[in-house]
């Protein structure tokens, strides 16, 4: 009786033993790597094929591989944490921690206009010196004030017109086209100086709105255009190059400052180096989709650019006098040019 006892006892202890085991290993398999891991979300407006994608992917690889298992990035692309607008207040508000603007921040940030004056950057590294001495110094300072961080400088890039009417060769060929635009007040203030008819539009809705001539056109780089699949929609292609849009990387000042030193130091670090990329891949996209853009049976015209610069004089004057210290900085700018 004591033996059975005894041989009952070792059962259940064995038994113990092996379900605790296996407890073990399934939590090991369920539980996170690290319960210490902060997330990260960036997130944009590009579609798959974008700049935008190609820069976030990169930064965020490259940030992930240093940063271990204290912190890690996640890319969310095509407009999936709202538009420009949307995820500027997200930033904000802490709800997301990353994104990357472009035009809309003119709309945060008054003297973020000065990217909104036509032909004012004449290449990269124009817009480097631009970066240095203008951006750093006058503009980040600016956006913080309104609770955004600039953590790095990209590239959206040289903007085109696209539409169904006619080819754009002069502003003139502009009068009555129904054009979307970013949330730029000055590009909208641009193309009524043209004779458009520009209308704000959120970027995910705007194949659609060509889809069904609720738009006639649009402007965006090559990189924007493609991958849209705006070539799709739109007969004509006008090489107008009117207008050069930085991008930027930003964080919502008080989510940044929550970050550990260690992981902001990273992030930052990364996303400058991430620039030499940025603009390397989009000098080779700018060739390699042009092709692909007349491949699909667009019609490509050259536009003459000595009639815009002309017809966008009243934007330079408006925007120098409206607008605190921004006529300094045109002349800064156009300085750095030379």
């Amino acid at each position: 009786m004591k033996r059975n006892f005894s041989l009952r006892k070792l059962r259940t202890t064995r038994r113990t033993v092996l379900l605790a085991a296996c407890a073990m290993v399934t939590s090991a398999f369920l539980a996170p790597v690290s319960a210490e891991t902060i997330e990260i979300k960036l997130g944009h407006v590009g579609e798959p094929g974008s700049l935008f994608q190609a820069s976030a992917e990169e930064f965020a690889a490259r940030a992930n591989a240093k940063l271990g298992t204290s912190a890690k990035v996640i890319v969310f692309g095509s407009s999936q944490l709202g538009s420009d607008k949307e995820m500027l207040q997200k930033l904000k508000l802490g709800t997301i921690d990353l994104a990357v603007p472009s035009t809309v921040m003119s709309s945060e940030v008054d003297l973020f206009g000065i990217f909104e004056m036509p032909y004012l950057v004449k290449d990269r590294e124009h817009m480097k010196r631009i970066e240095h001495d203008i951006v750093w110094p006058s503009l980040a300072p600016e956006a913080e004030k309104k609770g955004l961080k600039v953590i790095a400088v990209w590239e959206n890039g040289y903007r085109h017109i696209t539409n169904n009417k006619r080819p754009i060769t002069v502003p003139d060929d502009l009068k009555g086209i129904k054009l979307r635009t970013p949330n730029g007040k000055w590009r909208v203030k641009m193309f009524q100086a043209y004779g458009a008819n520009p209308s704000p539009m959120k970027f995910s809705e705007v194949f659609t709105a060509l889809q069904t001539g609720v738009m006639d056109g649009q402007e965006n780089p090559f990189t924007q255009i493609y991958s849209a699949r705006f070539q799709e929609v739109q007969k004509y292609l006008s090489l107008t190059g009117h207008v050069y849009t930085p991008a930027y990387l930003m964080a919502g000042s008080k989510k940044w400052a929550t970050l550990p030193a260690n992981v902001r130091k990273i992030l930052e670090e990364t996303a400058r180096e991430t620039q030499a990329f940025v603009y390397e891949t989009a000098a080779k996209q700018e060739e390699e989709l042009l092709g692909k853009l007349k491949a699909s049976g667009m019609q490509v015209n050259t536009a003459d650019k000595v009639a815009f610069i002309a017809a966008s004089k009243p934007v330079y004057e408006e925007f120098g006098q409206e607008v605190k210290g921004a006529q300094q900085l045109i002349e800064r700018a156009i300085a750095l040019g030379k």
